[in-house]
């Protein structure tokens, strides 16, 4: 895997000046940098060790009025050298350098005492010592010190050597395979139009790819690549590449911007981050500050909202969110530093644990929870993002960037989640996962809406599927409500039936008032037999209409114990089944039936002989034809 190395250090020591007695490669690019004697913006190079080894190398500026410039460069490092006059010492910007790289996740590098040939040997050790004392309690304690003259090459062979272990031991930590480019230049070529360059932190890209330029959305094609100055097919995460894009105008790109592939990054103008405000600084941390945010080789103006406190001291770590005027594209873990209006300096940093932010109330449970996003597992905080972001879920191309994991690693931690009922992919389709608490939380929830719609309208057989939907369901993905529907229903808790829905031991039942009610009213169509009451004559003594009572009826109905032959006219079932078999007694002698013939037959007033002539028709045991019926069966 190819690496970056990042330079660090207070103005006028010796940075590029080393760089170019390393490389041959002068960094300083920019008339005003060659007339001022002073490092203005990025500059880039590269080495080559030897065995194929090639490292790319960043030259940041020194001078205080352009520390943004060299945060953007500093944040696509891995490791730093820290280049330290011997004339001069440890200065402010040697300082402020290193908390930057420390609040930027660097964690390894080595010391180059420059500008030898400016002093005797007795001075040098002295500076020596005191850069190895002062840099004790920092991540650059212990390492090599090397004591360099860019001018007259003494110390170049050991300095090369110690570069050339370093990069044998290095570990990079790269492990997404997302494909991410943070612009620090853009510019123009003749014959080949727009062109932009940056520090390829993951993935890889090649010439033809689609890319889309956030987060402004704005699509483009690769037409060419160049990788440490050799022009390629394909480059590779960990190396300086410039990409010359199709159909863009200079205008169109801002620095700080990110190339990645189309449907990759999420831009957000809320992120979840875990903050550290240096032990140094003499600056705390207030809820609400406005603070100036460099992410990759961008600048923004940001609010910070601390959630669990007013205060973050000196040397504290808190989990907070930022907030932006505009949306930025982040990924999981990466770096962040802050800093201050006035005085202008780094003072506090962290890396992003939410790059789409989630809603969480200060001093709520949910903080709590947002620090599991500081988790030590991928599981942890795969599990953590599923939660925190409700019913909704997020698709798998949304879990690469809220955990920065490579393909692979998500695909096998989403299959350990899903063993353990921690991540639940209800839709297929889109590859959108669920977390496995919410999922139960939704089910248990069903439960106990239809228990409640149960207990309320016990007569109801069940809720209809479209109302439960629309009820329960409010609110939730259609494909998440279908899947914890579907779940009950193969384990036999739920069933539906022709469109209800009801609990599977759910029997419909009447009150103790409305079975008087019921027992009145069966009595009073039992007694009436083949001439049953009007309905009126039966509710009226009872202070009742039809709509108070009609859950009464239709319970009666589904027990099977009376027929509805018309609106308003019910019959007592077994007096309805003496006129079938009547009729069926009937035909065995007769090929046709007239209305004088079952008015004879069963003694009906004409008030229930032509409701129930047509209730047997709709039943399908007799037809009519012109005036009389035939027996269906024979016909």
């Amino acid at each position: 895997m190819p690496v970056i190395m990042g330079t660090a250090g207070h103005i006028d020591h010796g940075k590029t000046t080393l760089i170019k007695a390393l490389t041959g490669i002068d960094c300083d690019r920019l008339s005003e940098e060659k007339k001022r004697g002073i490092t203005i913006e990025l500059g880039f190079a590269f080495l080559d060790l030897g065995d194929g080894n090639r490292l790319g190398i960043i030259d940041v500026p020194g001078h205080e009025k352009f520390v943004k410039n060299m945060v953007a460069g500093a944040a696509g490092i891995d490791f730093v050298v820290l280049a330290i006059a011997a004339d001069e010492g440890i200065m402010p910007q040697t300082r402020e350098h290193l908390e930057i790289c420390q609040l930027l996740g660097v964690t390894t590098g080595l010391v180059v005492l420059t500008k030898t040939d400016m002093v005797d040997e007795e001075w040098l050790e002295m500076v020596k010592e005191e850069v190895a004392s002062y840099l004790e309690p920092t991540f650059l304690g212990g390492v090599p010190i090397i004591p360099v003259s860019a001018h007259t090459g003494d110390g170049l062979d050991i300095l090369k050597s110690e570069l050339r272990l370093l990069l044998d031991a290095f570990k990079p930590r790269r492990r997404s395979d997302l494909f991410r480019l943070p612009v620090d230049r853009v510019f123009t070529m003749k014959g080949h139009g727009t062109v932009v360059t940056g520090t390829m932190v993951s993935g890889s890209i090649s010439v033809g790819d689609d890319v889309v330029l956030y987060p402004q959305m704005i699509e483009s094609k690769v037409r060419g690549l160049q990788s440490h100055g050799d022009i390629v097919e394909t480059a590779q995460a960990g190396r300086r590449t410039a990409i010359n894009l199709h159909g863009l105008e200079v205008n169109d790109i801002r620095r700080g911007d990110v190339l990645a592939r189309p449907g990759t990054l999420f831009p957000s103008d809320v992120w979840d981050v875990e903050l550290t405000v240096l032990e140094s600084s003499h600056l705390s941390l207030k809820h609400r500050k406005e603070i100036h945010l460099h992410h990759g080789a961008r600048e923004v103006l940001a609010r910070v909202y601390l959630l669990d406190r007013d205060e973050l001291k000196p040397g504290e770590t808190a989990v907070c969110q930022v907030r932006f005027t505009e949306p930025l594209a982040g990924v999981y873990g990466d770096r962040i530093v802050l800093r201050s209006f006035s005085p202008l300096r780094a003072f506090a940093g962290g890396r992003v644990i939410g790059p789409v932010g989630h809603v969480v109330k200060r001093f709520s449970d949910r903080v709590e929870q947002l620090k599991l996003l500081a988790g030590e597992t991928p599981e942890e905080v795969a599990a953590t993002q599923l939660e925190l972001v409700g019913p909704v879920g997020l698709t798998f191309d949304e879990l690469l960037t809220m955990t920065n994991l490579e393909s692979k690693g998500l695909e096998k931690t989403l299959g350990l989640l899903g063993g353990k009922q921690q991540a639940i992919l209800f839709d297929k389709e889109t590859r959108r996962y669920a977390g496995g608490v919410l999922v139960q939380s939704l089910v248990d929830s069903m439960m106990v809406y239809l228990e409640t719609f149960h207990k309320k309208d016990s007569m109801k057989p069940g809720v209809p599927r479209g109302e439960l939907a629309s009820s329960w369901g409010k609110g939730l993905p259609p494909k998440l409500f279908h899947f914890v529907l579907e779940r009950f229903i193969k384990k036999g808790d739920i069933v539906a039936d022709q469109g209800v829905l009801r609990l599977k031991d759910h029997k419909v039942s009447l009150a103790s008032d409305q079975e008087k009610v019921r027992k009145i009213i069966f009595d009073a169509y039992q007694q009436g037999g083949v001439t049953p009451p009007n309905m009126k004559d039966v509710l009226e003594p009872l202070g009742l209409d039809f709509k108070g009572v009609s859950s009464v009826f239709k319970v009666l109905q589904e027990q099977g114990q009376l027929v509805r032959v018309k609106d308003d006219m019910y019959y007592h079932a077994v007096a309805l089944d003496s006129i079938k078999m009547k009729i069926v007694g009937f035909f065995e002698d007769h090929q046709e039936m007239s209305a004088p013939d079952f008015k004879e037959l069963t003694g009906l007033s004409r008030k229930y002989l032509i409701p129930v002539l047509e209730y047997f028709d709709k039943e399908k045991l007799t037809v009519r034809v012109g005036d009389v019926r035939h027996f269906r069966k024979r016909s």
